[in-house]
């Protein structure tokens, strides 16, 4: 079979030719070399083994594996447990111990996924399977219509991703996979080698670790990771004996202050954009139902329109009646005092059936008249109801926007004072360059100074220690007159220099 066609063959944890068990809180790893089989009838006979015992007999390399599996699962779980009680926080993405459990669980996940079949057959998909679960439980429809809107993901394998990390935020992750387990040979058949660990006893192990991390709380990005590429490796240092982070100083990374203080930092800036994220989620959610609820008060607007028309209808037909009411007594009145003596009529009189069919409309439009104006009075109730609920999420969303505005106010101060402290910084800076510039000015003064004073010294010395005299010297005294020249001289230039010296400065 060529391992291109089958999804996740490079990315798989073989561990076959180890034997992988949990002593106490460790994860030990031994060669089944090392295991003396000369001594193999000394065993006792084969038994069902369970999940957890390690097995020195059978050498099946998809039993090993699924172990491994199973006990790698067991240390990260259980190391994500405590991280997050140690710390008492939100875990998340950038938690080491929650990237090791992603890429198990993707692991465990992918293990005996069934590969292609052809060229022109269907691929096998882990998100296929996962989405299988929105028909058998309600709670997911949720996350995976959010999953399918994702703009950021594009692979099968991205949103497969993203789904999982959604059901764990949800803290549904283990009710998830425990219906895929239950519909096993339904669903998970068609997908699934008969060796899988989903098709295994094995799975109800890791379904019960996933039931567990139901106590930890996660907040994870989805948007902003990068979930169509290829996940990480696990640094299996963290879970072996003596291994013990170390910061680069040689002093536990537990212990280091500057690490403390960055912790708190994240926390403070998680928690802010946690509090972002959930105001404006609500202010969402208000304006949305403020929107249903002018749509909903403008139908009721309609209906009492409705309701009132037909109420004037009927009053006006009511009034119609009473009027031909009046109309016929006052006739069959007249009928009467003309007839004198005559006090019962005959049955099949016309007037008198006339007279009941006019009783019967106007009992019925009595009837129709009170439910009219009690449907009057219940809308009437119900658009009260419905302003009061109105000026309650008016305030609600006022409250919310004065909490906006105070955060971004406070965004705003904390952005100027940085600003201010990048000015200073840069004040300071330029001011050292110029204290620098003036340093060396000064330097090479100094040095020119005292090349003038050495030049200076040596012509007093030769002033005061004339050499021999001679003929010629004796010569020179009889002019005096250019040696005091030449002194004039040298008194001048020194005169000159100190001018420019004070100049300079």
């Amino acid at each position: 079979m060529n391992e291109a066609n089958v999804p996740g063959a490079q990315d798989t944890i073989y561990l076959c030719n180890f034997r992988v068990s949990v002593e106490g809180e460790w994860l030990c790893l031994k060669e089944l070399d090392d295991v003396d089989y000369n001594n193999i009838d000394n065993f006792p006979e084969p038994r069902t083994p369970s999940p957890i015992e390690p097995l020195f007999i059978v050498r099946d390399p998809g039993l090993i594996e699924r172990r491994n599996l199973v006990n790698i699962s067991k240390l990260i779980v259980k190391e994500l447990i405590e991280t997050s009680v140690k710390y008492g926080r939100m875990l998340d993405s950038d938690s080491m111990p929650l990237q090791h459990f992603f890429i198990v669980l993707e692991h465990v996940l992918r293990h005996g996924l069934r590969p292609k079949k052809g060229l022109l057959g269907p691929k096998k998909e882990l998100w296929d399977i996962l989405q299988t679960v929105e028909k058998l439980t309600a709670e997911a429809q949720d996350i995976t219509a959010s999953v399918r809107d994702l703009p950021t993901v594009k692979t099968a394998m991205g949103r497969a991703r993203a789904w999982l990390r959604l059901a764990l935020m949800q803290k549904k992750l283990g009710d998830y996979l425990k219906v895929l387990v239950d519909h096993k040979d339904d669903i998970l058949s068609d997908y699934y080698e008969p060796d899988a660990l989903l098709m295994s006893e094995e799975i109800i192990v890791i379904v019960g670790l996933l039931l567990g991390l139901n106590v930890i709380d996660c907040n994870l990005c989805v948007k902003e990771e990068d979930l169509d590429c290829q996940q990480g490796v696990i640094d299996f240092s963290l879970y072996l004996r003596n291994a013990c982070p170390v910061n680069c100083s040689g002093s536990s990374i537990e212990n280091d202050p500057d690490l403390e203080n960055m912790t708190a930092v994240l926390d403070q800036k998680n928690y802010i954009e946690e509090l972002n994220r959930h105001l404006t989620a609500t202010v969402g959610n208000l304006q949305a139902k403020v929107e249903a609820l002018t749509t909903t008060n403008a139908l009721m607007k309609e209906d009492l329109e409705i309701s009132k028309s037909n109420l004037y209808a009927l009053m006006e037909e009511n009034a119609n009646l009473k009027a031909k009411l009046s109309s016929v007594n006052s006739s069959a009145h007249i009928e009467e005092t003309t007839k004198g003596t005559k006090d019962v009529k005959d049955e099949n009189d016309p007037m008198k059936k006339e007279m009941e069919q006019l009783k019967q409309q106007l009992d019925a439009e009595k009837k129709q008249k009170q439910d009219a104006m009690k449907e009057l009075h219940l809308q009437l109730c119900l658009k009260n109801e419905m302003e009061v609920a109105m000026k309650l999420l008016e305030k609600d969303i006022h409250d919310k926007q004065d909490t906006i505005t105070s955060l971004r106010c406070q965004l705003d101060d904390i952005k100027v004072i940085n600003i201010e402290m990048y000015k200073k910084l840069q004040e300071c800076e330029e001011e050292l360059t110029q204290k620098g510039e003036m340093v060396s000015r000064l330097q090479a003064k100094t040095s020119q100074i005292g090349q003038l004073l050495s030049s200076l010294q040596k012509h007093n010395h030769l002033l005061r220690d004339p050499p021999p005299k001679t003929e010629k010297s004796k010569k020179s005294e009889k002019s005096p007159s250019s040696n005091n020249e030449n002194s004039a001289s040298g008194k001048e230039s020194s005169k000159n220099v100190e001018k420019s010296e004070r100049k300079e400065e």
